[in-house]
C-alpha cells in the first residue's frame, strides 16, 4: 500500500498536479557546438617576418575592418584629398582677386576715382583762343583747331559728350595757374590746359603743374611783313623789337638773341603790334604762326630758323597725378592703336591746309608741326582681364 501510493504520488508530481503540468510544458534544447579546430603549430618566425605580420596586421585594421571613428573620415582618402582640393582653389582665387585688384599698379576704376572725374558734371578746359588752326574762338562762339580737336578726344575718353565740354580762353602767365576766364572776363578754374604749352623742365619744376606725355612737336620761327629781307635768324633782330608770348619759351630764345623783347599775353596782340609798325616781327611756335600766314598770306611773310631744338607741347592737369595717367592712356590709345585715327584727323583738318600757303618768299615751305604723333609710352595702367585699354 504505501509502494502504491508512492507511486500514485510520483504520477501526480509528473502529470497530474501544477508542477506536473509546468514540466510537460518545458523543452530541452541542446546546442551542438562544432567541434574546435586544433591549431597547427606556428613555425617560429624571424624578425623581419614579424615587422612584415605587424604591418599587415596594421593594415587590415586600417581598411578592412575600421573602428568607429576611422568609419566616418579615416576610412577614405577621398574626403580629405576633396578638403585639399578645395583649399588649393580658395587660395588660388583669393590670390587672383589681390592680384587683379589690389596689388601692383591702378586700373582705370581706381584713377577715375582718385581724379574725381564721375563727379564732374562737366569739363572745364583752358585753352588758347585767338591761334586760328590750334585754338580759335569764332564770331558764332563756336571753336575750332587742333588743341580743340585734341581736347575733344580726351574728354571723349573720360566719358564727357562734346556738349560737356567747356572752353574758357587763358593766357600765358596763367596756364600754371590752371585759371581761364569767361567772357565776362571772370576768373575761372580749369580741371585741364591744353594751350600750347610746351613741356619743359623749368616748368614741370613748379608747382600745380604736371604735364602729360606730349601731343605735338613743333619749332620756333618767325613772322614779319611782307616784303621784309631774307631772315635766316633771331639774330638779325638784334637791337629791333621782336613781339613773343609772356612766360613762352620762346620769349627766351628772342631774349638771348639781342633783341628788343615784346611780351604780350596774347599773340594777337604781338600781330596787332606788328601791323602798326610797333614790332619788326613776330616769333613763337611754327604752329601758331601758320594759322596767321595762312588766313592772310599776302599780308605776312614767314620764316624758317632752323632750330635744332623741339617744342613739345603737353596738357597740364595741376596736381592731378591720377588724371595725367588717364590723358596718357587716351595719348598712347591715339598712338598705338592703328584703328584709332583721331590725331591724324586733327591734324588733317586743321594744320594741313595751312602746309601750302607756309612758304617762304623763296618758295620754301616752312615747317609748321610733324605730320605724325610724338612717340607715347604704354602709361603704367593695371588692365583687368576682361577689358582692352590699349592695343
Amino acid at each position: 500500500m504505501d509502494d502504491a501510493h508512492a507511486g500514485d504520488g510520483r504520477g501526480e508530481a509528473l502529470g497530474g498536479g501544477p508542477a506536473g503540468e509546468q514540466a510537460a510544458g518545458v523543452r530541452k534544447v541542446v546546442v551542438r557546438r562544432p567541434p574546435r579546430q586544433r591549431s597547427t603549430p606556428r613555425r617560429s618566425l624571424g624578425a623581419r617576418e614579424r615587422r612584415g605580420e605587424r604591418a599587415l596586421t596594421r593594415l587590415r585594421r586600417t581598411f578592412a575592418r575600421p573602428d568607429e571613428v576611422l568609419r566616418t573620415w579615416g576610412a577614405s582618402l577621398a574626403p580629405w584629398r576633396l578638403g585639399a582640393v578645395g583649399v588649393v582653389i580658395a587660395l588660388v582665387l583669393a590670390f587672383s582677386w589681390v592680384g587683379l585688384f589690389h596689388v601692383g599698379s591702378s586700373s582705370v576704376e581706381d584713377l577715375r576715382r582718385a581724379s574725381g572725374v564721375d563727379e564732374w558734371r562737366t569739363l572745364p578746359i583752358g585753352v588758347k583762343d585767338d591761334q586760328p588752326g590750334i585754338a580759335y574762338r569764332k564770331p558764332d562762339g563756336s571753336w575750332s583747331g587742333f588743341d580743340i580737336d585734341i581736347a575733344y578726344m580726351i574728354a571723349e575718353d573720360l566719358g564727357f559728350r562734346r556738349e560737356e565740354v567747356q572752353f574758357y580762353g587763358i593766357e600765358s602767365e596763367d596756364r600754371a595757374r590752371m585759371e581761364a576766364a569767361d567772357l565776362k572776363g571772370e576768373p575761372v578754374p580749369v580741371k585741364m590746359v591744353i594751350a600750347s604749352y610746351s613741356i619743359t623742365k623749368e616748368r614741370e619744376d613748379e608747382p600745380n603743374v604736371t604735364f602729360s606725355q606730349s601731343y605735338l612737336h613743333t619749332e620756333q620761327s618767325v613772322i614779319t611783313l611782307k616784303g621784309h629781307a631774307k631772315v635766316a635768324s633771331l639774330e638779325e633782330f638784334r637791337d629791333k623789337t621782336v613781339c613773343t608770348l609772356s612766360a613762352s619759351t620762346s620769349a627766351k630764345t628772342a631774349a638771348a638773341s639781342g633783341a628788343k623783347l615784346m611780351g604780350r599775353n596774347r599773340v594777337s596782340q604781338c600781330f596787332a603790334e606788328l601791323d602798326k609798325g610797333t614790332a619788326d616781327a613776330v616769333s613763337t611756335d611754327a604752329a601758331i604762326l601758320g594759322g596767321y600766314k595762312a588766313k592772310d598770306p599776302g599780308k605776312y611773310d614767314h620764316w624758317d630758323l632752323g632750330y635744332d631744338k623741339t617744342e613739345a607741347w603737353g596738357v597740364n592737369v595741376g596736381d592731378n597725378v591720377a588724371l595725367k595717367k588717364l590723358v596718357d592712356l587716351t595719348l598712347y590709345r591715339s598712338y598705338a592703336d592703328p584703328k584709332d585715327s583721331r590725331w591724324e584727323l586733327a591734324y588733317e583738318n586743321n594744320i594741313r591746309p595751312e602746309l601750302a600757303a607756309n612758304v617762304d618768299p623763296e618758295n620754301k615751305r616752312v615747317p609748321l608741326a610733324r605730320p605724325q604723333q610724338p612717340f607715347t609710352s604704354r602709361p603704367d595702367v593695371r588692365e583687368l582681364p576682361w577689358e582692352n585699354l590699349t592695343p
